[in-house]
């Protein structure tokens, strides 16, 4: 875990994953942490770098100061974790108040999202009655008196009978969150509304709900949908509030069809330059790709982007195979082929994060099946790139 400090407050994240894979950014629902995620990390990593936090007064992040919290304020967490971790544009995951704030980034901030995955959310959640009836309880009682009336609304009751341990553990985790942080962000929910206010962002939103979810129920998804210009929406059957603790494996399937690059019919149409051009940055660098195009000339600049169409927008982008595996296949090629190349794509192996064995196999494989020529040039010029270490 690493801590920001954003407008003077402490704000714990976590960040993980290969730099050269698209981020994701992750925001939990109230009452809850980061955490929620944890299960759904194995099937996202392979394939994204992943950004997720506690929100204000929750898990480690420290509790909010004096004045009320409004959305713009969360979105703004959001955007300077995302700036941490260089990411121009990100792909935002949001379940419950997480999913607030996501409509207050679509709603301000699109150009800035790659996708949006709202979750057990709602333009409108609940009434302002019903929050400051219950922000004022808190401030009276204290979470940890009242999380064994709001926990189990989290769950569908399938899930309490199939782990019995689940009820008593995140009533734990509640019971030590800030009280007043907690009542501002109830007051917040009560208070701001985007009714009207997400229409016509151009963002790509997928939808998804609970059948069991007593919060933010499927109406409310469905109105939410009614907002984004009929955005697709998925009610989960048997499933409450929090999905992504109650159901991972469904859970992250379809968030990854959902995060994936839709290349369209690439026999008929090809990929456009733009899906290249970003597979290409997060891939090799900006710094790379901006000299590649400073440097093109009249000559070469359609081979510049024709490489970034196919090589980039159709091989790179395609998510049949991860960027990993895909770097140790051109990594063997270029060794075996002893082309030029080979140099920049030992550094990008870097940034896609293969280990030192996976690079040493590669270029092993090469030796027997490429020739031994071949694999010692390659290991020569991976040694002056700062791969590998002296041995004790």
């Amino acid at each position: 875990m690493a801590f920001l400090t954003i407008k003077g407050r402490s704000v714990a994240y976590r960040l993980l994953g290969a730099q050269a894979n698209p981020l994701v950014v992750l925001a939990h629902p109230l009452g809850m942490t980061q955490a929620v995620w944890d299960d759904i990390l194995p099937a996202l990593l392979p394939r994204y770098r992943v950004l997720t936090w506690d929100l204000p007064g929750h898990g480690a992040s420290q509790a909010w100061g004096e004045g009320a919290i409004a959305p713009a304020d969360l979105a703004a967490e959001a955007l300077a974790l995302a700036d941490q971790a260089g990411a121009e544009r990100f792909h935002f995951v949001g379940t419950s108040i997480g999913g607030v704030v996501g409509q207050q980034l679509i709603a301000e901030h699109a150009e800035r999202l790659a996708s949006a995955t709202l979750t057990n959310t709602g333009a409108v959640i609940g009434t302002a009655e019903l929050w400051d009836t219950r922000a004022a309880r808190v401030r009276e009682e204290g979470l940890a008196a009242m999380s064994g009336e709001i926990v189990p609304r989290w769950f569908a009751p399938a899930c309490f009978e199939a782990e019995p341990a689940l009820k008593p553990g995140w009533m734990t985790q509640m019971g030590r969150g800030d009280d007043e942080a907690y009542a501002k962000l109830c007051e917040m929910l009560g208070g701001h509304a985007f009714t009207g206010k997400l229409s016509g962002k151009g963002v790509k939103v997928q939808l998804l709900g609970g059948s069991e979810d007593l919060a933010t129920p499927p109406a409310t998804l469905e109105a939410l949908s009614g907002e984004l210009d009929g955005a697709p929406l998925t009610i989960l059957d048997g499933v409450g509030h929090v999905p992504s603790v109650e159901v991972p494996a469904r859970f992250a399937e379809t968030l990854l069809a959902t995060l994936a690059v839709d290349l369209g019919e690439v026999g008929a149409h090809g990929v456009d330059y733009a899906t290249g051009l970003a597979t290409r940055k997060q891939v090799l660098g900006e710094a790379h790709v901006a000299r590649s195009t400073d440097n093109a000339t009249s000559l070469d600049a359609p081979f510049q982007q024709m490489i970034t169409r196919l090589a980039w927008g159709e091989l790179w982008s395609n998510d049949d195979l991860t960027r990993r595996e895909r770097s140790m296949i051109t990594t063997g090629i270029l060794a075996a082929l002893g082309r030029e190349e080979l140099e920049l794509h030992l550094k990008t192996a870097k940034r896609i994060g293969l280990s030192e064995a996976e690079l040493r196999q590669v270029l092993m494989h090469v030796a027997i099946y490429g020739g031994v020529p071949a694999a010692n040039h390659a290991f020569a010029l991976a040694k002056e790139l700062g791969w590998g270490g002296k041995q004790d």
